[in-house]
């Protein structure tokens, strides 16, 4: 009878442990899947200014890329804990993943978090500048797909991320947040070729916010030219290549700065915008001479109409500024509507519809050594496909779950 107490006794206290590690530790499984369809106006090839078709197609991850994903925390004590993330993107249209090689290609990075202490973390991850500059974006109410500014050339959408990166995050202090990261690129014998590091500042306070940031991307060739597969940046290549940026592709560096601020007016209204100043630096071996500057300014205004319904609409003006041989500079408007209808908490239909106007000049692809017209390229879901002529209109129509 003895035995059987004592025997009981333990069950009970390993069972009491293992509730106690389970309540210490959690693992998260999450998703998304984003399916639509899009009509276009004009789609060519990029760098062309001619044979454009308009196309009616099914897109993945407009309003939300199709992605699943780990996250998870360990409460080690005293208000610390350990954090990791794990993120795979991929096509709801035909299963294909998003980035090849790279299973975990949105995100994957573990690290340490302590709410006096701020967060550390280490890995594939996105970038301080536009982790503190995003809840003013564009793509919170337009999308990425139609709604970044051209070709994403400010890169505050998600499609940057950055390998190798070391990332810290300040707790909140007054309503001010800082961040900073580096991604080492491991290029021997230097520390600056490939890597990308960035800078940002937040301050929120009750209805209004603002923040600043700062990056940097460098160019793994040495001098410019091919972009190299060590850049930190990437993927599966050079991010934001589109009819805007085409012809900077071998640029040495890239470096963005951007302000963005949000006011809500009540619970059904609210305003966000945003100025950059985007430069594509050209090296010695770099397919152009002078540094291509881009200034971009845009606002977002969001109607929380009902429960169920939120309207948005936007307006983006891009200009680039004179450079190697072009006084006709590129400039580019942009015009933005969104609809979203909630079925439930996880289950969404969505319309979009936007318009670009292009003028003026730019360069080609690299190496043709030309000035071309520039062309339309809507927010960066039509990067690859975009308008042979200077306008391109786009609509569609989608559903998103959330799980």
């Amino acid at each position: 009878m003895k035995q059987s107490r004592q025997a009981g006794a333990a069950v009970v206290i390993t069972v009491a442990m293992a509730t106690s590690a389970h309540a210490q530790t959690s693992v998260t499984l999450y998703g998304i899947v984003d399916n639509s369809l899009t009509y276009q106006s004009s789609q060519t090839t990029l760098g062309s200014t001619k044979g454009g078709r308009s196309n009616i197609k099914m897109s993945s991850g407009v309003w939300a890329g199709s992605r699943f994903g780990l996250k998870g925390a360990e409460d080690l004590g005293g208000g610390t804990k350990a954090i990791f993330q794990l993120e795979s993107g991929f096509n709801s249209a035909n299963g294909a993943q998003q980035f090849t090689n790279a299973e975990f290609g949105r995100q994957a990075w573990v690290g340490m978090t302590n709410p006096t202490y701020g967060t550390f973390t280490a890995g594939r991850q996105y970038t301080s500048y536009y982790s503190l500059l995003s809840p003013y974006s564009p793509t919170t109410w337009l999308t990425g797909f139609y709604g970044a500014h051209p070709g994403d050339v400010d890169e505050l959408d998600t499609i940057y991320r950055a390998n190798n990166s070391l990332v810290y995050t300040s707790p909140k202090l007054y309503g001010f947040t800082f961040s900073g990261s580096y991604s080492f690129a491991g290029v021997p014998g230097s520390v600056n070729q490939g890597s990308t590091w960035s800078g940002a500042v937040q301050y929120a306070n009750g209805p209004f916010g603002i923040a600043a940031g700062i990056t940097r991307i460098n160019n793994s060739t040495s001098g410019g030219g091919a972009y190299g597969a060590d850049s930190t940046t990437n993927s599966a290549g050079q991010s934001g290549v589109s009819a805007v940026t085409n012809g900077y592709q071998t640029a040495q560096a890239q470096q963005r700065f951007a302000i963005g601020t949000g006011y809500a007016f009540n619970s059904s209204w609210d305003v966000s915008a945003t100025y950059s100043n985007v430069q594509y630096i050209p090296g010695i071996h770099s397919l152009y001479r002078d540094t291509a500057i881009f200034n971009t300014a845009g606002a977002v205004l969001h109607w929380h109409a009902s429960t169920t319904l939120d309207l948005a609409t936007g307006y983006s003006y891009t200009r680039a500024t004179k450079a190697n041989g072009i006084d006709s500079v590129a400039q580019y408007h942009q015009f933005n509507l969104s609809e979203y209808y909630s079925l439930s908490k996880r289950t969404g239909l969505y319309a979009l519809q936007a318009f670009q106007r292009a003028k003026g000049k730019t360069l080609g692809t690299p190496g043709a050594s030309s000035v071309i017209n520039a062309t339309a390229t809507l927010g960066d879901g039509f990067q690859s496909a975009p308008s042979s002529s200077q306008s391109q209109f786009a609509a569609g129509v989608g559903i998103i779950h959330r799980f």
